[in-house]
């Protein structure tokens, strides 16, 4: 059994760590609010820029002529998984849960014979995907500097994916974030970014309507495909960014309940020692009492 010394020790010890799991889960409330704002601002942007590009490529007959991040380079054997990940810890599962869902990406494409590399965002995810797949990380983009990444941060992804996919390191790349829904849900999320797959336009948008565009409609794409893969990767980041702060202010809410019950359980723990403790020295001096 435990000393006296030892169990107060245990107790002022769980004490300090609910202290800072406190702390921490105030933190994160705070910047929570901020970051679910500027995510759900971001999404009617992105949706919208979809619709627009659907418009425009159901006009146009996709050839080798056609924007390359819109025809794709005719081959798909080397696939890239963009993993964004975060830089800070104490999150619970949020960071595990994409690497997760970049491995079972990643075998499934490996049975079906393919290729894959592997970007990566962030430096939660690296130690996972150096372990299992040492020779497969094609590059790594650092955010350890970066307080908050946003669209600087987004611009500078797109650069170096359009760059090492003009150099033929890939054919396709699919980008893993966590897709925010509420403090306690974050949906690991998948979603192919190169080449750009043509939107869909509902039948209703256009409501009947002739759109007639100036320059040519392939001209306009051209413009618009990167701009759309910057917008797809910020808004990724910024659905992060969210689910990070979601997830953290979770885990730390646990983690402050379970040092209360831990602190809860040493104190009955401590008095009962003290208790007989005393109870034993009591003991001792009414015997030693008697004996006299």
């Amino acid at each position: 059994m435990a000393s006296l010394k030892e169990l107060k020790g245990r107790i002022n010890s769980v004490k300090s760590t609910q202290k800072i799991t406190k702390a921490k889960q105030m933190v994160a409330a705070a910047k929570l609010r901020k970051a679910q704002t500027a995510a759900e601002a971001a999404r009617p942007y992105a949706a919208r820029l979809a619709t627009v590009m659907g418009s425009l490529a159901a006009k146009i007959t996709v050839s080798e002529n056609s924007p390359k991040l819109l025809a794709g380079t005719g081959k798909d054997q080397v696939h890239l998984l963009v993993v964004a990940n975060s830089d800070k810890g104490l999150c619970g599962a949020f960071n595990s849960n994409i690497v997760k869902a970049a491995m079972v990406k990643a075998r499934a494409l490996e049975a079906e014979g393919k290729t894959v590399l592997f970007y990566l965002v962030g430096r939660k995810g690296r130690a996972v995907v150096r372990r299992l797949y040492p020779k497969a990380v094609l590059a790594m983009f650092d955010t350890t500097d970066v307080r908050e990444p946003g669209f600087a941060e987004a611009q500078k992804i797109a650069n170096e994916l359009v760059a090492l996919y003009d150099e033929g390191k890939f054919d396709v790349a699919h980008l893993f974030y966590s897709r925010f829904q509420s403090a306690l849900a974050q949906v690991p999320t998948e979603q192919q970014i190169i080449p750009v797959p043509a939107p869909k336009v509902a039948a209703s948008s256009s409501d009947g309507a002739v759109v007639e565009y100036e320059p040519e409609e392939e001209a306009i794409l051209a413009e618009l495909l990167p701009r759309y893969l910057r917008t797809q990767l910020f808004g990724a980041l910024l659905e992060n960014q969210a689910s990070e702060q979601g997830a953290s202010m979770t885990a730390m809410d646990n983690a402050t309940r379970n040092a209360g019950e831990l602190i809860q359980k040493l104190t009955i723990q401590y008095n009962r020692s003290r208790q007989a403790a005393i109870t034993t020295e009591l003991i001792e001096i009414i015997a030693g009492a008697e004996a006299l």
